[in-house]
Parts: C-alpha cells; structure tokens; sequence
C-alpha cells in the first residue's frame, strides 16, 4: 500500500453506500453536515472525501464508527430534491484512508492517498493466465445475472490486469460490505482474490436457485402461480433437510410438555395435532388447526404472576398517582387485606361509574401498578357483536377468539386485571346481544369455566380482577349491574382540581413540552381563575387542555423573546389563555319577589337555575318556558297545585287563579332541563310573586314537592353543593331524607354554608322569605 503526502478535505459519510474509484454514481444528503460539507467542496477543488458508516443506523457517527478506506471523489453535478436534499452526482478518484476528521459546521478530513500495490514477481504469462480466468469468471456471472451488453463489452476489452480489476469491481452490483471489503485491500493481489471468490459465489447462489425453479416447474403446471409458491416452499424444504408438518407436530408436542395446563387441555391440544399430521400442510383445513394449536398453546391456563400483597406499598403508589377518589382506593386496600387473611378469595367485579374525565380508566392503570398484575384494557364502546366477547365458532373462515379471551392472552397470565372500559356504551343488533354475553363473564359464580366459542375449552376467569367503567349506571341492563360492586366517582371539588393540577397536570405538560422548573410557573390564584372561568366540567380533561395552551404559549415565548422563564398569574393568564369563558354565577345582591336560585345537576358537575316567576291579569293560565322536560313540568303543575290547596291560608280570594295567568322561566333557554329536584324551588317562586314577598338572595334549595307539599329526597348532591359554593349561597335547603348523604361529605364542600333539612314546604318557606 503506497501513501503520499496529508491532504485536507470536506468530508461526507454514507449510510449503506461504498463508492469505489472510477465509480460514477449519484448519492443523496440531507444531514446539515453533510450539506455544508457538499457546499464547501463546491467552493473549493469540487473534491470530497467519501467514507462509509459501519452501521447505518447512526446519525452522527464518531471516528471509530467510520471505515478506515475510503474515495475522494469529484463532484460533477448538484440537484436539489425536495424536502432539503441534495442528489450528488460523483466520480470516484482514487483510494484514500482516513487519518483525523474533525470540524464543527461540517467534517473536515485529514487523509492520505493510498494506492493499491502492484502485482510484484509475477511474469507477464501469470497476469495473462490470471486475466482470463477473470474473465471467464465474470462472463459466467453475465450468463447468470442481467447486466447489459454494453458494460460487459467495455469490461471485456480492458488492457491490463489492473485495468480489469476496477472494471469487475465498479460494474457488478455487490452489497456496500462486500464493495467496501474490496475497498480496504492491501493490493490488486489480495483484490483480485476476493472478486474471485465474491463472482463464484454470487453464480453457485444462482445455479441453486435455477435448480430449485427448474424442480418446481417439473412437478407443477405452469398457469398454477398459487401452486407454484407452495411447491417452492416444500421444495425449499427438501434440500434444507426439513420434513414439513411432521417437525412442526414435533415442534407443537414439545410446547405441551412444557405447558402449564389441566390433563383435559393437553389431551385436546394432541388431539389437534393428530388431526394437524392428517390433513397435510398444504390443505385450507392445516392452516385452521395450526392457528387453533397455537391459540391454544398461548393461553395461560395455570400460569399466574405474583400480586403485591403490602398494604403500606400499595397505597403508596395510589396516593402517589391519583389525589382523590377515596373509594375506590379504599375498596383496593380493602381487597389486598382480604388476599392477605385468607391467602387467596375472589377477585370483585368493581365499575366505577361517575362523569367523563374522573379519571376511572386511569386509576384502573395505578391499581394493576399498586397491586403488580398485568394490565389489559378492553374498549367496550360500540361493541354490538356478540362474537365480539365469546368469539367465533371455528366452522366460519377467519374465525378467532373474543376479546376476553384474547385478553387474557396478550397478559400471558390467568390473573390480570382486566378493564372493560365504556361498559354503558354496548350496543344490541340482529347479531346478539352483547350485555347478554357479558353476564357469565362478570358472574363470579359462573365464569370459572367460560367457554369461548373459539376456544371450546374451559377458561377459568375467576382470578381475573375485572374493573368496569362506566359515565351512566342506567343504560346497563339491571342483571349486569346486580353483579357488579358500583363505587361512584363524583365530580372533583375545586380543591382536588387544584391539587390534581399542582401535582399531576401542570408536571406532566411541562414534561411533555420540555420545560423545566424554572422556565414555567404558574401560581396558584392562576389555576383558580383556569379552574373558574376557563373551564366548566366534573373531570379535568380540560383543564389538561388549558394547561397545555399555556405550556405550548410559554415554549414559544422563551424561544422568541430569548426569555429564561415565563411567570404565570391570575393577571396575565388572559394573554395566555385568551378572555374567560365562563363567569361563575354570583348569587343576587338583593333579595327580590319570584326569583329564586335553585340547584340542578349536568354531566359536566352542578349548577344553579335562576328561576324566575312573572304574574299578569289573565284566565288562570300556567306558561312554562326555558327547554323544560316533562318530569320538570310536571313538578311546576304539582306545585301550583300544592299552592292552590293552602292558598285560604294565605289571605288569597277564591277567584284569584282563575284571574291571573303565571309565567315559569328558567334562563338560558337554549339549554334542555329536567327532573323533580326542582319542585320546591318552582313553588317557592310562585309563592313569592303571588304573595309578594321577597326571597332571600342568599338561598339555594333542592328536592321534590308533592300534592300534599311534602318535600322528597334527590339524587346528585355533591355536585349541588359545590354549586352553591361557588355561587356564595350562606344557606341551602336540601329534603330530610338527604341529611346523610349531606353528612357523608366533607367541611371542603359543606363548610361556610348553613344547612336546612326540610321534610315540608311550610319549613322551606319559612327560611326562604325574608
């Protein structure tokens, strides 16, 4: 190997391409090194060093991840491609190693020119006899292989040896390893060995492979090309030795023996096989059992994982990942104790059921974390199938297991937790009933021994700690929710959104916009007023959303104006966020004649209904306005009623309603409303405007009215009082029969407002009038 003096050079590395010298070839470049590097060579000589990665996976190779040899080439014409690339077109020089490359806008290369050393002692007869050989060599390759006529003309032509050489090399289509092999030869003698070796090669591979094709065409008919593709197969199959579906049934056997199965299972499994070897490899029906062997083979009949049976560990983890939704965590625990006493017992059936963004499918998450089983999640939302859940029968084409039982393969365990999320989202068609099929899966009692329409077997579901969610109980049918354990999972109070936000929202953004602590605060006051005015809902997927808005708002701010951090608070929050959405509705600043606040309950949380009454010289007529539902008018007619019955009570004249017409409105028409708990809030109203008399503005009130004037208990309580909380209510009157629900809550909710139980409506008025 001769080596001259040190050049320096622009250099570019290649991903999968060696260029040899002589070579005249296009590459692409895109890496902005490469680029200038290309850029720079123009300015200059036009020359560049080329040299070739060892693996093209790396993106910005080090020294040690280059190959020793490589081309200085020089660079004949530039095309600029789409998308910031370049397609280079170059012609291959001479042979030069590597000796430094550094550089930070683009590598610059130290190297040396290195030719390769020539045929020394060797009579000119050798070089002949070596000539021909070559030729005949790469003559036989042509007759093998398409390369045109044109390029075995001008390689058959070569003068001298040398010559012949690099015209072998540059004009066979080697792979970029074997090319950089011949590359990094000492000299044309240690070259021409390996282009020897490399062409005999490449002609046995396709001598072999026109063997195998000339087998396959013997035994079959030409226009079969879906036969053909399997005789290839099985003659592939006989040269490697391989003896078909009998090494597989070998294969199969071997996997029962080392399966953890009941005796009942491992004799079907042998029976399918038996069945498997009958039928031959190349039948429809081979394939069928092939895949219900290996279904079967998957399945974890005895396997099981360890659960994580400590108690302290286990709340740690969920007090960690979720703030709130003390239920649910103390039914977990709850669980974990009962494991640990008896050393086993069933696994419960839970389904939380509460509004959209409460977080029920992520606490199902923590819970596999706290308890260390394998988690699978099973989307039931649209599901109308009943197949779906039990599977097919093996006698449809296509036919597979359900979604249970694929389930439990995927966990590789007969223990997971598995949850059926949107549970209240299955539909029924022509095709099943689907709530149906769910019925022996979630029964304790029954689903030891599923069978899957697929499976045919057995499959013991007992271990499996099924968890179901759910956004409203109604729509599942009464015997599946009689065998679920429902745990409620009401709206979060505005103190659990700001510690949700605080510890779990606002790290979780940052961390997923890259900002670090000290980029990005946002005080507290400013996650209120998001929590007040940005939002409006139980859960907290929109106030994710916000918090991401102002994550995306700070990383252009810090990348724009240079800035270190960006400082969020309840002032500026509006630059970031835009003008609030929602303005809370403050209770009214005097006390008024028919105008009463009541409380109603949404899916996004509570609310309060202004609820106004007018009355006017009329013929007795009762007018209801505002989108409300039958249930609604219904409570208004009962309460004008209630009214009609004590109105001697009151001073009225017997002609008085047969004089006046009343007019219920309830704002923001737009919005549908119904349900009873508005009852005596619409008979106090009237009341007030018939009397006269003024209702406190400080009042909110709940619950139902009946003929007689007794007040009835009510349903979505939490949400209410959160409400009037955050109307500025000091008082709230709620039925009766609703104090324990109202002593279940905590200070956070209840505190600061003073709470009236009425079991009449003469208590109700009595606290509304001022």
């Amino acid at each position: 190997m001769e080596t001259s003096e040190l050049l320096t050079m622009p250099a570019v590395t290649l991903r999968g391409l060696t260029i040899l010298p002589e070579m005249i070839t296009h590459f692409d470049v895109s890496r902005t090194k490469s680029v200038k590097a290309v850029e720079s060579s123009l300015i200059q000589e036009q020359k560049l060093f080329i040299v070739t990665q060892k693996d093209p996976d790396v993106d910005e190779p080090s020294r040690d991840e280059l190959f020793t040899m490589g081309t200085v080439v020089e660079i004949k014409q530039i095309v600029k491609m789409p998308h910031n690339i370049l397609r280079v077109l170059v012609e291959g020089l001479y042979r030069a190693e590597l000796i430094r490359l550094e550089g930070e806008e683009y590598l610059e290369a130290t190297l040396a020119r290195s030719d390769m050393e020539e045929f020394v002692n060797l009579p000119e007869s050798g070089k002949e006899a070596m000539l021909r050989n070559l030729k005949d060599i790469f003559r036989k390759y042509c007759d093998n292989n398409r390369i045109g006529k044109d390029i075995v003309r001008q390689v058959m032509e070569s003068a001298g040896l040398e010559q012949l050489i690099i015209q072998v090399m540059v004009h066979t289509p080697f792979k970029w390893e074997q090319q950089q092999k011949l590359l990094e030869s000492a000299g044309y003698p240690e070259c021409y060995e390996a282009l020897c070796i490399m062409l005999n090669n490449e002609i046995e591979i396709e001598q072999f492979r026109k063997s195998i094709q000339d087998k396959v065409k013997a035994r079959v008919d030409k226009n079969q090309r879906e036969y053909i593709l399997r005789e290839q197969m099985k003659v592939i199959r006989e040269e490697l030795g391989d003896e078909g579906p009998g090494a597989e049934a070998e294969q199969f056997r071997k996997s029962v023996e080392a399966l953890e199965a009941p005796q009942e299972v491992k004799d079907r499994i042998e029976k399918e096989i038996q069945r498997f070897l009958n039928a031959g490899s190349n039948s429809a029906e081979a394939s069928v059992i092939r895949g219900y062997i290996e279904t079967l083979l998957d399945l974890p009949w005895d396997k099981k994982s360890e659960d994580r049976l400590d108690l302290k560990v286990a709340k740690k983890i969920l007090e960690k990942e979720h703030y709130g939704l003390e239920k649910v965590k103390e039914r977990v625990l709850e669980f974990l104790a009962v494991r640990q006493m008896l050393d086993g017992g069933e696994s419960p059936i839970l389904c939380l059921v509460g509004p959209p963004g409460t977080g029920k499918t992520s606490v199902a998450r923590s819970i596999a974390h706290a308890l260390n089983k394998k988690y699978v999640r099973i989307c039931l939302g649209g599901v109308h199938d009943e197949a779906e859940i039990r599977g097919h029968r093996r006698t449809y084409i296509g036919a597979m297991p359900g979604r249970i039982v694929e389930g439990i393969r995927q966990a590789g365990v007969k223990n997971p937790l598995m949850v059926l999320d949107e549970i209240d989202k299955v539909g029924s068609d022509h095709r099943g009933d689907t709530f149906s099929a769910l019925l022996e899966v979630l029964d304790s009692e029954q689903n030891r021994k599923f069978r899957d329409h697929y499976v045919e077997l057995p499959v013991d579901l007992s271990e499996v700690m099924f968890l179901c969610t759910a956004n409203d109980a109604q729509t599942i049918p009464r015997p599946l929710l009689d065998r679920m354990e429902v745990i409620e999972v009401s709206s979060y109070t505005e103190n659990e959104k700001l510690h949700i936000a605080q510890d779990h929202l606002l790290p979780k953004q940052m961390k997923r916009h890259g900002l670090k602590k000290s980029q990005l605060q946002v005080n507290e006051k400013a996650l209120e007023k998001m929590i007040h005015q940005y939002t409006r809902e139980a859960g907290v997927r929109g106030l994710e959303r916000k918090i991401a808005a102002v994550c995306r708002k700070a990383d252009r701010e810090i990348l724009e104006s240079d800035k270190k951090s960006v400082r969020v608070t309840q002032k500026n929050l509006e630059k970031y966020l835009g003008k609030t959405i929602y303005e809370s509705q403050e209770r009214n600043e005097k006390d008024e004649v028919g105008i009463v606040r009541g409380l109603a309950w949404t899916s996004v949380g509570g609310d309060t209904l202004e609820i106004e009454v007018n009355l006017m010289p009329g013929k007795g007529n009762l007018e209801l306005t505002g989108q409300l539902g039958d249930v609604m008018q219904e409570s208004a007619k009962a309460g004008i009623s209630y009214i009609r019955s004590v109105s001697e009570g009151y001073g009225l004249k017997e002609k008085y309603f047969q004089e006046h017409d009343i007019h219920i409105h309830i704002p923001e028409g737009a919005v549908p409303k119904d349900g009873p708990s508005a009852g005596i809030t619409m008979a106090t109203a009237m009341l007030s405007a018939i009397l006269e008399k003024p209702v406190r503005a400080d009042v909110a009130m709940t619950g139902e009215i009946t003929l007689r004037g007794r007040v009835l208990p009510i349903g979505g309580l939490k949400e209410k009082l959160l409400a009037a909380r955050s109307a500025g209510m000091n008082l709230v009157i709620v039925p009766e029969k609703n104090r324990r629900d109202v002593e279940e809550l905590s200070d956070e909710i209840t505190g600061g407002m003073k709470m009236v139980y009425a079991k009449t409506m003469e208590e109700v008025l009595t606290h509304a009038f001022v």
